[in-house]
């Protein structure tokens, strides 16, 4: 696609290669980029606790994970059938307490590791909106489909979110001090808040992050969420349902963070890489044929190639 006004996005001064490890965090458009990330064979971690949305749940994980404070009898409830952590996303929710609080402490460990260990992790935050539980007066992640009159929502203020950035950065850099940290607000439109609220909570999350009150030395901002509004400022570039974005421009968004991040060096590799996911996912019409044994072969010897240059790299 060729657009005649682009927003400028400028080349990272700290480029992601095939030996960085990165870290998604946040909404489903982490995940939408993390599988690009899958697809192209970066050594990556999505959402280990499951889709977060607001700047201040990440931040307590992250503080959970640096502090090492696990997950006791205390942060779990029992509900429909189920045990759940309103810190975490439910698709990590269990029918048994015990294996529920050893997969989440399992979790936490890793989580840890994968901060201290990151090149660069990557911030999606979704919305501004928060629940708080009306009997802890706590901020909830998620819901887990509790009734609604059990929580109190609110919507967060620039200055919190400056604060919660500040604390995240703060605390990454506290047992990473050259990792590199990434913002970005999510494309997807939150309609269920409203219309109107919706674009009310990315404008405090957009005015949070640049705000001029801090100065994050290894952070960056890439503009997704403005792409899609300015760039691709059509429906024909979303899913059905007209909230999310569709794969046409998820995938123009993954090539403008590829301008931004990656050196020509790495975006060569990714070709290779993408040449053998597409004779791999190739469906011969004569699989017994000399041309598809040759074919084969062929393909044995791009993948060998590409992994003696990056011997992490897996197929």
């Amino acid at each position: 696609m060729n657009f005649t006004t682009k927003i400028p996005i400028s080349i990272a001064e700290n480029l992601i290669h095939y030996d960085s490890k990165i870290v998604l965090l946040g909404s489903c458009f982490a995940e939408n980029i993390g599988e690009k990330f899958a697809y192209f064979k970066f050594q990556h971690t999505i959402n280990p606790f499951g889709i977060i949305f607001n700047p201040i749940s990440i931040e307590k994980l992250i503080e959970r994970a640096i502090n090492k404070k696990e997950f006791t009898e205390k942060d779990v409830f029992f509900h429909n059938e189920l045990w759940h952590c309103y810190e975490v996303h439910s698709e990590l929710s269990e029918s048994d307490k015990e294996a529920f609080l050893i997969k989440l402490n399992h979790l936490l460990h890793h989580f840890r590791i994968q901060i201290e260990e990151a090149s660069h992790i990557i911030i999606t935050y979704g919305t501004s909106w928060i629940y708080k539980l009306k009997s802890s007066n706590k901020i909830v992640a998620n819901c887990l489909k509790v009734a609604q009159n059990q929580f109190d929502k609110e919507i967060l203020s620039v200055e919190s979110i400056e604060k919660s950035i500040q604390k995240t950065c703060d605390l990454i850099q506290k047992v990473n001090p050259k990792c590199n940290v990434i913002f970005t607000i999510s494309p997807v439109r939150h309609i269920k808040d409203g219309f109107l609220e919706n674009q009310q909570s990315k404008a405090h999350l957009i005015s949070a992050i640049h705000s001029p009150n801090f100065q994050l030395p290894t952070s960056s901002y890439f503009p997704s969420y403005e792409i899609m509004m300015d760039e691709l400022r059509d429906y024909r570039f979303y899913a059905n349902d007209m909230l999310h974005p569709n794969q046409t421009a998820i995938n123009y968004i993954w090539e403008r963070f590829s301008e931004a991040y990656f050196s020509k060096n790495t975006q060569t590799t990714m070709n290779e890489i993408e040449s053998i996911q597409k004779s791999i996912s190739h469906k011969p019409f004569h699989s017994d044929s000399e041309s598809h044994r040759q074919f084969l072969v062929k393909l044995q010897i791009k993948i060998a190639s590409v992994q003696k240059q990056f011997s992490t790299i897996q197929f």
